[in-house]
């Protein structure tokens, strides 16, 4: 590996780190569902970082797939009241106290009757949990069970000021196109309200992703898209399937990219794409030690893109995986989990990692037997004792381009990072040694 480029490369991330860390800090209170103003409001925040994101409306009531689009849901206010006038639970202190897609409710009950449709957490007692009832009308409130606990006998107020009413679900898409039809899928979820790492980390860390790419020259073309997840890729998939099956050379479903304990690799379905060969490569390098999960513990919109049917080449690459860490969907994956240096090595991981889908590229050598290269100046022209280790690297990709084996193969079979062989490819290309296998 070039350790002044990564050095470089790792003050960029530093300085894109924090500035990650200040975006999420704007997107975490908007509060989110799986339709509504709080998902219009997400993607035009983003869309002030990516403007060349197309937003796009899917009516309520739309079948796509095995699904049908919901009713939107928007939420204005909703509380629970002692009968001083008190707020004992409030939306607007955090909006996870409600029940996501509660219907509206404005009635007087008891403390017995509004247990029914409290929600918390006596293992986590200061914790207020993540709840949500998207496809079956009902009402709920989430609070602490410390709190639980200390609501009286009384007559409480109970308020939800919701619609549930025919609107649509929203989602976007960015299109960066390159010199190939092939394209680089990058999906993230803009969905979950008030939440660091199960949230705001995945859309965040895209959009700089997204601005990233836009600097750099492009072999594949990217395609970057912010859904609602579960009913979102299922409407993408929907509307774009052939075009998924046809295009995608590589995917990712970003999420859970923001705290900075663990790195975790979750595999595409059935392993062994290219994405797959690409991440862990990478990964092996840069994070060793690294958790390593089976697509049996997929959990997002993996489910979908790497379903029967669509096999995209998908995988994640995420810092502490979604349901594995326990402030996972409650009040307590908040913006103190997430932090500027667990962006900064997502952020790492995944501009290397999108570095090699460029450079990787199987070549074939274009002459029989080993070429001179010192009279190409490709190798020194006193053999000196340490002269062999200078040239190894470059005698080895000549050695395994037969066609068959691109970069990273190459590079696993030596032990050496495939984007420290890109170079000395590009140099045996200049020098008419190599060429592109499938010219």
């Amino acid at each position: 590996m070039n350790l002044e480029k990564y050095q470089n490369n790792l003050e960029s991330a530093r300085d894109v780190g924090q500035q990650m860390y200040r975006f999420a800090q704007e997107l975490f209170p908007i509060c989110r569902s799986i339709t509504g103003n709080g998902v219009r409001q997400t993607l035009k925040l983003i869309q002030s970082y990516l403007p060349e994101m197309q937003i796009f409306e899917v009516p309520s009531g739309e079948t796509c797939l095995d699904w049908t689009v919901p009713f939107e849901w928007n939420i204005k206010d909703a509380y629970v009241k002692n009968s001083t006038g008190r707020r004992v639970i409030d939306f607007k202190a955090n909006n996870l106290h409600l029940v996501n897609y509660s219907e509206p409710v404005s009635k007087k009950i008891s403390l017995e009757e509004l247990q029914k449709n409290l929600h918390s957490l006596p293992d986590q007692p200061d914790a207020i949990p993540y709840i949500t009832s998207y496809y079956n009308r009902t009402w709920g409130f989430c609070l602490t069970h410390n709190d639980r606990l200390r609501l009286k006998p009384d007559q409480y107020e109970v308020f939800i000021d919701s619609s549930l009413e025919k609107g649509s679900l929203t989602y976007g898409e960015v299109f960066l196109p390159g010199e190939s039809e092939k394209e680089i899928f990058l999906s993230t979820y803009i969905c979950h309200p008030s939440m660091g790492n199960n949230e705001v980390s995945g859309p965040v860390l895209t959009a700089f992703l997204g601005q990233w790419i836009k600097q750099k020259k492009r072999r594949y073309s990217y395609r970057l898209v912010f859904v609602p997840e579960t009913i979102g890729a299922i409407v993408y998939i929907d509307k774009n399937l052939e075009s998924l099956r046809k295009k995608v050379f590589g995917a990712y479903q970003i999420t859970c990219v923001g705290d900075d304990r663990d790195y975790s690799f979750l595999p595409s379905r059935l392993g062994g794409t290219v994405t797959d060969k690409i991440t862990t490569h990478v990964m092996n390098r840069l994070v060793p030690g690294y958790k390593n999960y089976s697509f049996a513990d997929r959990g997002s919109d993996e489910r979908q893109y790497c379903s029967p049917g669509v096999d995209l080449p998908m995988v994640s690459v995420m810092r502490s995986k979604y349901a594995t860490y326990p402030e996972y969907h409650t009040s307590l994956d908040n913006l103190d989990l997430i932090s500027a240096s667990g962006f900064e090595g997502s952020f790492n991981v995944y501009t290397r990692c999108l570095e090699l889908f460029e450079e990787n590229r199987k070549f074939q050598v274009t002459c029989i037997g080993e070429p001179q290269l010192g009279k190409r100046g490709l190798r020194p022209t006193l053999g000196t004792k340490d002269m062999a280790a200078r040239v190894r690297n470059m005698a080895n990709v000549l050695a395994f381009s037969d066609g068959n084996h691109d970069l990273v193969d190459i590079a696993e079979l030596l032990g050496v990072d495939a984007l420290d062989l890109a170079p000395l490819a590009q140099k045996l290309r200049e020098a008419d040694l190599l060429r592109l296998a499938d010219e």
